[in-house]
C-alpha cells in the first residue's frame, strides 16, 4: 500500500491486457495541522481530508492510484493571481508569529481562522494542486484528485475569505497558461460545483478568454454566502473575457441531482463542446451534498459521479479535482470515493434518477441560456415546453406549532434517495443533542433593525411574515416567546447597506460597526431567548436551514466572544459576525452584524451603502415607537440620520 507522501509504482495493466487510467491522488497529513487557534469546533476541520483518505484506502481505491504528498507553492506562482502583499501576509503566519497577531489578522478577514500551521498548509494546498495539474498536462497522469485544505475558491487577489487563504485552482490554471506554454494548454475549463459561488476564481479570470469559468451555486438573489451580486447570472465577464464567465445561481436550497444534471445538460455540456478545453480543473466542493450543515442542498454521490463522468468526455479526460468545501464528513467521504471510482473508469456508474428539477431550476436555466446565447450559439434554442414541464414544485414550508419541519425535510430527502436507488448510501438523522444543551442557556439578543418591532422578530421564532416582507420566515424549532424584553443604547454606528435583500426587496438593511465609538449611539431592543433560539435566528438571518445538525454559535464560541468582544462565524453571511455588548443580569448581550472587512468594503464603495426601503423604515419606526423609545418623528429622523451620514 502506498502511504501519503510516497509515490506508488502501480502496474496499470491486468493479466487480461486491459489498460487502466493513471489517476493521481494528493494527500499530506501536514495540512491537518491547520486548525482553530484553541481547538474549537469548526466546520472546516482537519478530519475533512482524513475521512476522505481513510475511505479511499478502505475501499482499495488509493492502492490503484499514484499517490504523492504535498508540494509547497512558490511565491512567484502564487503571485500570478494574488498580490505580493497578500502572499507575504500568509507567509508570515508561521509558528513564530504571536497568537494575538494572527488573531488580529484573521479578524480583518471574512470567515477565516488561523494558527501557527495555517501558512504551511496554505502553501501545500496551492502547490499540490499546481503539481497535480502539471503532471496531468504533461501526460504523466491521466487525471487526479488533490485532497487539500484549506480550500481556495473564495480567496481573492488581495484577501483571504470563506475558509480560503490561497485560490488553489486559480493558481494552477495561471501556472499552466503563463509558466508552461510548452505544454500546449491554451484553454482551461474551470468547473465549480461547490454550493457557494466561486467569487475569487471569477475575479481572477474576469477578463481572460483563455479560461471558461462555470459556477453552479446556491445564490438566493444574493442572500447566500458570499452574498451580493457577484454570483448573479448577469455576471458574464468583461472585455476579452466577456461571455467566458457562467453563473448558475439557484434561487433556493434543497437542489439535488436532477437540478444539477439539468444545468449540466442544458448549459455546461453544450458550452464545453464549443469551448473545447485542453484541460479541466474542478473546484470540487461537496457542500451541496445531502446532510451538509452549511449547504442545505441534496446532491448524492451518484449525482456527483454522473456530473464528473459527463465532464470526462472532454479534454481527453484530462481533469483535476481539487477539494473545496464540504462539511458533512460522511457525505464528503462517500462523494469523493464515487468521484475517484469514475476517474479510474473501472465500472459503470450505479444508480438512476427519476426525480425532476424544481420549477425554479428551469427558470434559472432559461435565464442563463438567454443571457449567454449571444456568446454561445448552442444555447440559442428555446427549451421545449415538454421538457420544462417536467418539474417539481418549488418547496413551500407550511408553519404550525407542531415543530415538524425537520421531519418533513428528512422525509423529503429520504424519498429522493429511495427514488435514486443508490446502494450503500444513507441519510443520517439530524442530531438534536446540541439543541438540548443550548436550550438551557439564556442570552439577550440585541436587535437594531427591523427586528426591533416585536411582531417582526416573532417571525423568526414562530414563523410567518409581517406587512412589507417578501419572504416567509421558517421560525425557530423552539417557538417559546422571549422571556423578557428591554431597551438599551450602545456606542456603535448604525448604517444601512446592500442593494437589496430577499426579505425586503430593493433597499438597504441595517448593520452596526462592530467597533465601539463613543460618539455614536444605537437604540437596540433586547430579547431574552435561549442560545438555541439565537442560533435559529442566526440561521435565518444568514440564509441557512434551521434544521442543522450543528450550531453556528455554541457554548465554546459564547465563552470566546465574551473574552474577545467580536467573532466572525463560519457561515460567512451578511450577519456572520457576533458582537458581545456586555451583560445584563449576568446574561450576555449578543448582536449580529457584518465583519470588519465588510465595513471597510462599505466605506470603499465595493459593497454599496443604500437607504432602507419604505417598508423597512416603517417596521423600524413601529419598533421604536411601540417600544416607547422615540416618538414617530424622532424615529424617522434617527433612521434618516443613520442612512445619510457618511460611514
Amino acid at each position: 500500500m502506498a502511504m501519503a507522501g510516497e509515490s506508488s509504482n502501480n502496474n496499470y495493466g491486468d493479466c487480461d491486457g486491459k489498460s487502466h487510467r493513471k489517476v493521481g491522488l494528493v494527500y499530506d497529513e501536514t495540512m491537518c495541522k491547520h486548525d482553530t487557534p484553541n481547538g474549537e469546533d469548526h466546520p472546516e476541520c482537519p478530519d475533512r481530508i482524513r475521512v476522505i483518505w481513510e475511505k479511499l484506502q478502505l475501499a482499495g481505491v488509493s492502492q490503484r492510484c499514484v499517490v504523492f504528498g504535498g508540494s509547497k507553492a512558490e511565491d512567484k506562482h502564487l503571485q500570478l493571481v494574488h498580490t505580493k502583499d497578500h502572499v507575504s501576509v500568509v507567509k508570515s503566519l508561521s509558528t513564530k508569529k504571536k497568537d494575538y497577531r494572527r488573531n488580529r489578522i484573521a479578524s480583518q478577514w471574512n470567515s477565516i481562522y488561523l494558527n501557527g500551521s495555517s501558512s504551511e498548509a496554505a502553501f501545500l494546498a496551492a502547490g499540490s494542486v499546481v503539481e497535480l495539474a502539471e503532471k496531468v498536462a504533461e501526460g504523466e497522469l491521466d487525471c487526479g484528485y488533490a485532497i487539500v485544505r484549506p480550500p481556495g475558491h473564495h480567496a481573492e487577489p488581495d484577501e483571504a475569505m470563506g475558509f480560503c487563504l490561497f485560490n488553489n485552482v486559480a493558481v494552477a490554471a495561471s501556472y499552466l497558461l503563463d509558466e508552461r506554454p510548452e505544454l500546449g494548454v491554451k484553454k482551461i475549463l474551470i468547473v465549480d460545483w461547490d454550493v457557494h459561488h466561486g467569487n475569487g476564481t471569477q475575479k481572477m479570470f474576469w477578463k481572460d478568454p483563455r479560461v471558461l469559468f462555470f459556477s453552479v451555486h446556491r445564490h438566493e438573489h444574493g442572500g447566500f454566502y458570499p452574498a451580493g451580486d457577484d454570483g448573479d447570472h448577469n455576471m458574464v465577464g468583461e472585455g476579452p473575457g466577456e461571455g467566458f464567465n457562467i453563473n448558475v445561481p439557484w434561487e433556493q436550497g434543497r437542489c439535488g441531482d436532477a437540478d444539477y444534471l439539468a444545468a449540466w445538460d442544458h448549459i455546461l455540456i453544450p458550452v464545453a463542446k464549443e469551448f473545447n478545453p485542453d484541460i479541466i480543473l474542478l473546484s470540487a466542493g461537496f457542500d451541496a451534498a445531502i446532510g451538509d450543515p452549511l449547504g442545505g442542498c441534496r446532491v448524492t454521490p451518484y449525482g456527483y459521479s454522473v456530473m464528473l463522468k459527463k465532464l470526462m468526455e472532454f479534454a481527453q479526460g484530462k481533469i483535476v479535482l481539487a477539494l473545496e468545501g464540504g462539511y458533512n464528513l460522511d457525505s464528503i467521504a462517500k462523494s469523493s470515493l464515487a468521484c475517484v471510482q469514475v476517474l479510474l473508469e473501472d465500472k459503470p456508474i450505479q444508480g438512476s434518477s427519476e426525480a425532476y428539477p424544481f420549477e425554479s431550476t428551469w427558470r434559472v436555466i432559461q435565464a442563463v441560456r438567454k443571457k449567454l446565447s449571444a456568446y454561445w450559439p448552442s444555447l440559442a434554442d428555446v427549451l421545449s415546453s415538454n421538457l420544462i414541464d417536467q418539474k417539481t414544485s418549488t418547496p413551500i414550508i407550511v408553519f404550525s406549532s407542531s415543530d415538524s419541519e425537520t421531519e418533513d425535510y428528512a422525509d423529503d430527502i429520504l424519498d429522493q434517495m429511495s427514488r435514486l436507488n443508490i446502494e450503500n448510501h444513507h441519510v443520517d438523522t439530524v442530531s438534536t443533542s446540541w439543541r438540548r444543551d443550548l436550550s438551557k442557556v439564556d442570552v439577550w439578543y440585541a436587535s437594531f433593525g427591523s427586528n426591533m418591532w416585536k411582531p417582526r422578530f416573532l417571525c423568526y421564532i414562530l414563523g410567518g411574515q409581517v406587512e412589507g416582507m417578501k419572504k416567509v420566515c421558517v421560525g425557530s424549532m423552539d417557538k417559546t416567546p422571549p422571556k423578557q424584553i428591554m431597551w438599551e443604547s450602545f456606542p456603535h454606528r448604525l448604517f444601512f447597506g446592500r442593494e437589496s435583500s430577499v426579505t425586503w426587496g430593493v433597499g438597504g438593511v441595517a448593520f452596526i460597526n462592530p467597533l465601539t465609538n463613543l460618539n455614536d449611539q444605537t437604540h437596540m431592543c433586547l430579547y431574552r431567548i435561549t442560545l438555541e433560539q439565537f442560533n435559529d435566528v442566526l440561521f435565518q438571518e444568514n440564509g441557512l436551514k434551521v434544521d442543522s445538525d450543528s450550531p453556528l454559535f455554541g457554548l465554546d464560541t459564547l465563552q470566546l466572544v465574551e473574552k474577545k468582544g467580536s467573532i466572525p462565524l463560519a457561515s460567512g453571511g451578511w450577519y456572520g459576525n457576533i458582537v458581545c455588548l456586555g451583560k445584563e443580569c449576568d446574561i450576555p448581550i449578543l448582536t449580529m452584524t457584518c465583519t470588519l472587512s465588510a465595513v471597510e468594503k462599505f466605506k470603499s464603495g465595493e459593497i454599496p451603502l443604500r437607504p432602507p426601503s419604505e417598508a423597512y423604515v416603517n417596521t423600524m419606526v413601529r419598533g421604536l415607537v411601540e417600544g416607547g423609545r422615540l416618538s414617530e418623528e424622532e424615529a424617522k429622523a434617527y433612521i434618516d440620520n443613520a442612512a445619510s451620514k457618511p460611514l
